[in-house]
């Protein structure tokens, strides 16, 4: 006979653990956002002034060098990633790292969309790719931080001062949570909707000068669609990263944006966000270590994400089912978390490993994750009971 696990007494403030829309900064109502230029053109003088600042706001908190460029582009993260492979990549061999979702598909566009001479460098869900094979002469393209795989690459080192190739990084997880180096990257891309907490749909797309002599160096022989294009008269065109959107943004989601970037910029800036992310792995890091059922997608501390948290079930008992039922098992462990107001949005990306993924970023409290961890062992029970494997 099974007996139903005895409730946490306590239930997170904020349940919401998403990797992407993640969780709005504590304190976010929806009327923070009342001066938000609405009903007008982006383009009017109040409009592009409001983008202006979201750019000068990004350099700010985010540490951008001078030298760099920011824009503001459409269709997210995959948007800014897909606009610099098009307009860049095809002058040189092109190495892509692929050890998570995403990353994986940007390979697959290189490889068979953009059919340029491509070395896939890939590495199972929980592990990097053999960074020792990263080549100098070489375009690279990888993600700072792997986000359905909770796995980052520990730093820049494996990457030359001296390169001949450009670097095109996929921080859309990593920005404002992980340490970037600047110096060895040329074009950065992220999204609000990551450590930030903004809306979706819209991305960053930040070039260094060694990415805009590629733009202006170099013309792609494939057709280029108006949203990817960055150049005028083979020039960079300047007025994208002047707050002159290619196309028309979402004002509401603009102040949204402003809102988190002060909030980020009124709590201590880039070292404070940074820090609220690493402590909110720590509370993980804590409970897993002493939690016999439970273990780290990303087995290796240094290269494990402080933002999406991947976690898998390492109990025998359910190691031990089929693999569709140790899939069932995840999911059912989301949902009755869900279903208990605990927990929401925290199931594993749908094609990594089965198991739980933990936004952990700044965004999130300390306070929601320690009264998060006691649920995590209840659902775990609970899950265990209703599978009669208790």
């Amino acid at each position: 006979m099974t007996t139903t696990p005895a409730t946490p007494a306590m239930r997170p403030a904020r349940p919401e653990f998403s990797s992407g829309p993640c969780a709005k900064r504590p304190g976010w109502t929806p009327e923070k956002l009342g001066s938000a230029v609405l009903g007008r053109s982006h383009r009017s003088k109040l409009g592009k002034s409001r983008l202006q600042q979201a750019i000068a706001m990004t350099r700010d908190v985010l540490d951008v060098p001078d030298d760099y460029l920011i824009g503001i582009v459409p269709a997210s993260d995959t948007g800014a990633v897909e606009m610099a492979m098009w307009s860049m990549l095809g002058p040189r061999p092109v190495q892509v790292l692929a050890f998570e979702s995403f990353s994986k598909d940007w390979a697959i566009d290189a490889v068979k969309q953009l059919k340029v001479e491509t070395e896939v460098l890939d590495a199972p869900y929980g592990e990097l790719p053999d960074l020792t094979k990263v080549r100098p002469d070489a375009d690279l393209v990888f993600a700072w931080n792997g986000t359905t795989s909770g796995v980052r690459v520990p730093n820049a080192d494996f990457i030359s001062a001296d390169r001949q190739g450009v670097v095109i990084c996929d921080a859309t997880s990593a920005a404002f949570a992980q340490k970037l180096d600047w110096a060895k990257l040329d074009v950065i891309t992220f999204s609000w909707q990551k450590v930030l907490g903004g809306e979706a749909a819209h991305g960053v797309l930040i070039l260094s000068p060694r990415a805009v002599a590629r733009l202006e160096s170099y013309t792609p022989p494939w057709p280029m669609p108006k949203i990817f294009r960055m150049t005028k008269g083979g020039k960079v065109n300047a007025e994208i990263f002047e707050g002159a959107t290619i196309n028309t943004p979402s004002m509401l989601c603009v102040e949204d944006y402003l809102d988190a970037l002060k909030w980020a910029d009124g709590i201590g800036g880039l070292e404070e966000l940074h820090r609220r992310a690493d402590r909110n792995l720590a509370v993980l890091e804590a409970w897993v270590a002493k939690t016999a059922w439970v273990d780290f997608l990303a087995a290796t501390p240094q290269t494990r994400s402080n933002t999406s948290v991947c976690l898998k079930v390492v109990d025998p008992k359910v190691t031990a089912l089929p693999g569709a039922a140790q899939a069932e098992f995840a999911k059912k462990l989301a949902s009755v978390l869900e279903k208990a107001g605990a927990a929401l949005d925290i199931g594993g990306y749908r094609d990594a490993p089965a198991g739980l993924r933990i936004w952990c970023g700044a965004t999130v409290e300390q306070s929601d994750l320690d009264a998060l961890t006691p649920w995590l062992d209840w659902a775990f029970a609970t899950v265990s009971a209703e599978m009669s494997l208790a």
